[in-house]
């Protein structure tokens, strides 16, 4: 079947390209919130955590992607509360969760029965394979990190740019710091169908590193960052559709590609004005 029959009677593609939508409203919002407050390590560590949450799960033999979101959770409220109380030993905790929660996840996925793919495709991404009740499963996350960010948009603007004087002005900033850490976490785990866990930081931060590069609202800045999102996943289904490439690495590098092409793009024209 040719990509453009694919398109019009595969039912997998179409869940696959709904996928990529509702992963890149996600990302697109919260990715924003990480490339302002610069906290892509912190977003690391969360995500690596998770496969211990994933392989316990597993082990267990109960949905993955619940362990992976229990897993998440903790680990950002962790890392949050250490990053408000302990930020001298911010770095070496979260090296210490990113390898920590790698190791269990393999050692319980060790030793469970058997070997199944499908932990596989949760490593590395496997659009191409998500189901029904997993799309109903991204809309609902969608709607709480969308509805979360809009109620206290305002909150998360003021902690994103400069807590000291958001604290001055009565805001509440370990609780919404660790709130909007919790929200990276349902992120994560809404991108780890779509890219997987390894790749998932890449799709999360550069779409929105390369709104940020042309946007001075934050608001503009996650509407353009989930447009770029939409654009690269369904670029990455296309172009590996007919060589069989595996989809999740494509989409990372088509977004790698643009947020390079987008730089140099941009050092190119600084350079020239200069010179003029």
């Amino acid at each position: 079947m040719t990509l453009w029959e694919a398109l019009v009677t595969a039912t997998f593609l179409h869940h696959a390209l709904a996928a990529g939508i509702l992963a890149s409203l996600g990302c697109g919002v919260m990715g924003s919130f990480v490339v302002v407050k610069r906290i892509g390590f912190l977003a690391g560590g969360i995500a690596h955590a998770v496969l211990g949450g994933m392989g316990a799960a597993y082990y267990l033999g109960k949905n993955p992607l619940a362990g992976a979101l229990i897993a998440a959770l903790l680990a950002a409220l962790l890392i949050g509360w250490v990053n408000q109380r302990w930020q001298e030993r911010e770095d070496t905790l979260i090296s210490a969760l990113w390898s920590m929660g790698m190791a269990v996840g393999i050692i319980f996925i060790s030793q469970t029965p058997g070997y199944n793919i499908d932990l596989m495709s949760y490593l590395f991404g496997n659009i191409l394979m998500v189901s029904q009740e997993q799309l109903y499963l991204m809309i609902a996350v969608d709607a709480v990190i969308i509805f979360t960010v809009t109620l206290f948009y305002k909150q998360f603007l003021a902690i994103s740019f400069d807590e000291e004087f958001a604290r001055l002005r009565g805001v509440p900033v370990t609780f919404f710091y660790l709130l909007l850490l919790c929200m990276v976490a349902l992120t994560v785990v809404l991108l780890i169908q779509i890219v997987g866990l390894i790749l998932v930081i890449a799709l999360l931060m550069l779409p929105a590193a390369i709104a940020g590069q042309y946007m001075r609202s934050l608001a503009r800045m996650m509407l353009l960052a989930a447009i770029l999102g939409t654009l690269f996943t369904s670029a990455g289904i296309v172009i590996s559709y007919e060589p069989d490439f595996p989809v999740g690495p494509t989409i990372v590098l088509v977004a790698g590609g643009a947020y390079l092409f987008s730089t140099l793009s941009i050092g190119l024209r600084q350079h020239w004005r200069i010179r003029r």
